[in-house]
């Protein structure tokens, strides 16, 4: 008998002990089914508390309209609440029109954006590469600028057999990549084009940009190997002088445990470390690596599944917003990470 099989035959014993009730419907009772069957609400309440402990900092925060960007270093690091709380990340917020929460998807946005700012990428006529865009706010935003920029995603055959065609986090056409309140139509059909491109065979007819991005796309590409080969395939895009800003998944509990040739992986500290490593001995520009995690009550706050496309709707009504820097998936504590790159002149 295989491993497996074996491994099957027990969950599904398992499974059959853990039932609440019996077939008379009776509260069924076993020293196992004690002692776990509160613990999905233990951890709803983890997250209650979670983010009503987010909803409180965040209207704590004074009202803050900046008007001019300003120079703000990134190196290569991780989310930190203190970085959403900044003057530099609120006036990004405001550029993009959305309202404040403590969310890890809300700093990579500013993270990005600042990236290019401090490399005075911001401004007409420059060229911008996206791979995995699905429906970002980003090439509306760089077409109110007057950038160009070129949308890339999976085709349409493989979107739909890795179930992304279902989601807002695949762009299936030009039109449903357009944010209305951000940029007119004209003006972004004029400056944004769509194409289709496998990230591991990145065509070659793709250069001279003058940046390219992806925001946690990278560690979808079946394995952290092919991850870290797209981030070095990436930058061939680039002019000489051209930045590469990518952002990916940081397990940071320990760096030994790995998920690996996966739908999802996880990149540790050693990964990082070694990429940077090798970039830096080809010539390209990077910044210094932080992993501090930060300090803040919302550094510490790890959310817990189930999230809320894991529940009900009656119980996803509880807590509508997510709020969190920091969660758990499939075991490993993880929040975003970013990077930045500049291929040498």
């Amino acid at each position: 008998m295989s491993d497996e099989r074996e491994i099957n035959e027990l969950a599904v014993k398992i499974q059959a002990v853990l039932q609440l009730t019996n077939k008379e419907n009776h509260p069924r009772s076993n020293a196992l089914l004690e002692a776990v069957r509160d613990i999905d609400f233990l951890k709803l309440n983890i997250k209650f508390f979670g983010y009503e402990m987010a909803r409180t900092l965040a209207a704590a925060l004074p009202p803050r309209d900046i008007s001019v960007p300003r120079i703000h270093p990134l190196g290569w690091k991780a989310t930190t609440q203190a970085d959403l709380e900044s003057d530099w990340a609120a006036y990004w917020l405001n550029q993009l029109k959305v309202g404040f929460i403590y969310h890890r998807k809300l700093w990579e946005s500013v993270y990005f954006l600042q990236s290019l700012h401090n490399h005075g990428l911001l401004r007409p006529d420059v060229r911008g590469l996206g791979f995995g865009c699905g429906e970002e706010p980003f090439p509306s935003y760089f077409a109110s600028r007057g950038m160009r920029t070129t949308v890339t995603d999976q085709a349409p055959d493989a979107a739909a057999s890795q179930g992304w065609a279902k989601t807002n986090e695949y762009a299936s056409s030009l039109e449903r990549c357009h944010v209305a309140h951000l940029v007119d139509r004209d003006a972004f059909f004029r400056l944004t084009d769509l194409q289709y491109v496998d990230m591991n065979a990145i065509p070659s007819t793709l250069r001279d940009y003058d940046f390219c991005w992806s925001i946690c796309a990278l560690e979808h590409l079946g394995s952290i190997e092919k991850g870290l080969t797209f981030i070095e395939n990436s930058l061939d895009t680039l002019r000489p002088g051209g930045v590469a800003v990518h952002t990916t998944e940081f397990a940071f509990f320990d760096d030994e445990r790995v998920i690996d040739n996966w739908a999802c992986v996880y990149y540790k500290r050693r990964h990082f470390i070694d990429l940077a490593e090798r970039l830096r001995k080809r010539g390209y520009v990077v910044p210094d690596i932080d992993f501090r995690l930060g300090d803040g009550p919302m550094d510490r706050f790890i959310d817990l599944p189930p999230y809320a496309h894991q529940v009900s709707e009656s119980v996803r009504s509880l807590f509508p917003d997510q709020a969190h820097l920091k969660l758990a998936n499939d075991g490993f504590a993880s929040t975003c990470f970013g990077m930045v790159i500049v291929k040498p002149c």
